[in-house]
């Protein structure tokens, strides 16, 4: 796949349509599409830890590769072929019982709202044939409740398949990160360049409907869609680039304390520094270390690897802001020249639920994390095509730089 093609100027590309709004078909070749990138990946994380596999070192950012292997087993067979109340979609109560899984102790294991993240190291799992095995008998159990129902099939019917679907690709994508962390390589797109577009673009001033409606998938976070007023704002065409943010860095973007939020100067740790530990000078140059080794940065990349921190103190430093959640998903809805899904970007928004938010069964998705966590919006070149979509709400603590996350910003409309 060459990299335009993973730069959206559209509200989703056709991958994430027909999931969110296709029949059965379009929902098994997603399911299946993810399950042939999780085993992929599994692939390359094996050979890459060699003779480790599968211990790696302790850290909040990772998961046992052995543990997220069965848990995306465990979430598809909890959800799908255990869930008594498949066919009633998000009216399914999540506390029903349920019958046993194909696995012992699978719920002990995997179940990720009741497992801690430090106990996930000490748990006695299957190894990695029983763990392939519990993943195959589980995708052969969903494609044969999924085969069983009509062509014509409901947004109920398909609720938990597509689920199932993004829920594996969200893994997948934290697959990459984390392989990148442990300085692994795995088959997945590079970020490239992108053809030149207008510096910015100009939004009027409007009542927009933010979230998502209507029929088709969509997460219990982007519901209750409600018109918003805007006033006119100007952003830009595309995240920024290295050569956008580099001056910042170059110019002492990080000794200036009239720069940062308080946030943002407690997580430099209250002293000015020269640049990140992440970057340094190569000649004229930079790098930035990625995956245990220094890589040279692209300049007419958009800059990755950024906390919300440093996204907030670059736009003070060029007299800009960070555009909300509903100035970014308005841009990206209405005009044709908006081009998304370089990296995740960082809004001014806190995560919280829309007025009316009502949880779906997977309780945990969204309302725990609600006031802790900054929005991004968009995608990134690690992203499934079918998970990516204007509306789709992303969510990370503003700290991290683990994530393929960047932003653009975006400035009060009207003059020159």
């Amino acid at each position: 796949m060459n990299e335009a093609s993973r730069v959206y100027s559209l509200p989703a590309p056709p991958e994430a349509l027909a999931l969110r709004m296709g029949a059965p078909r379009a929902v098994r070749a997603a399911l299946l599409a993810a399950r042939q990138r999780t085993l992929s990946l599994a692939d390359d994380v094996r050979a890459g830890l060699g003779a480790e596999y599968p211990a790696i070192p302790y850290a909040p950012e990772l998961n046992p590769p052995l543990w997220e292997l069965g848990h995306v087993a465990w979430f598809q067979e909890w959800w799908i072929a255990r869930n008594r109340e498949l066919g009633l979609g998000v009216a399914c109560d999540p506390a029903h019982d349920r019958p046993p899984s194909l696995l012992p102790q699978a719920d002990a294991w995997y179940d990720s709202s009741r497992v801690a993240h430090p106990t996930r190291w000490q748990l006695p799992l299957p190894g990695e044939q029983e763990t392939r095995d519990y993943l195959a008998r589980t995708l052969a159990q969903t494609l044969e409740l999924l085969d069983a129902l009509p062509a014509d099939a409901g947004d109920d019917a398909l609720y938990f398949f597509r689920l199932a679907a993004v829920h594996e690709e969200m893994h997948a994508e934290a697959a990459i990160y984390m392989a990148e962390n442990l300085g692994i390589a795995v088959r997945a797109p590079a970020p490239g360049d992108v053809p030149a577009a207008a510096a910015e673009l100009e939004v009027p001033a409007q009542r927009f409907r933010l979230g998502s409606g209507g029929a088709g998938f969509a997460f219990d976070n982007e519901l209750q869609s409600h018109e918003v007023t805007l006033q006119a704002f100007r952003i830009d065409a595309r995240p920024v680039t290295w050569a956008r943010f580099l001056p910042f860095v170059e110019a002492g973007g990080y000794e200036r304390r009239e720069c940062w939020s308080d946030a943002g100067w407690e997580w430099l740790g209250g002293q000015p520094a020269r640049h990140p530990a992440r970057l340094r000078r190569a000649g004229s140059d930079w790098e930035q270390r990625r995956g245990g080794r220094w890589l040279p940065i692209a300049p007419p990349q958009a800059a990755v690897h950024l906390t919300a921190h440093e996204a907030d103190a670059w736009c003070r430093w060029a007299g800009r802001r960070l555009p909300t959640e509903a100035e970014w998903e308005c841009a990206a809805v209405t005009l044709p020249g908006f081009r998304w899904g370089e990296v995740w970007e960082w809004t001014a928004s806190s995560f919280e639920p829309y007025p009316g938010f009502a949880p779906h069964p997977y309780r945990d998705y969204s309302a725990p994390w609600f006031g802790s966590r900054r929005v991004l919006r968009g995608a990134s070149h690690a992203t499934a095509p079918a998970l990516a979509h204007a509306r789709y709400r992303n969510f990370f603590e503003p700290h991290r730089s683990d994530v393929f996350a960047g932003f653009r910003s975006s400035r009060a409309g009207g003059g020159a």
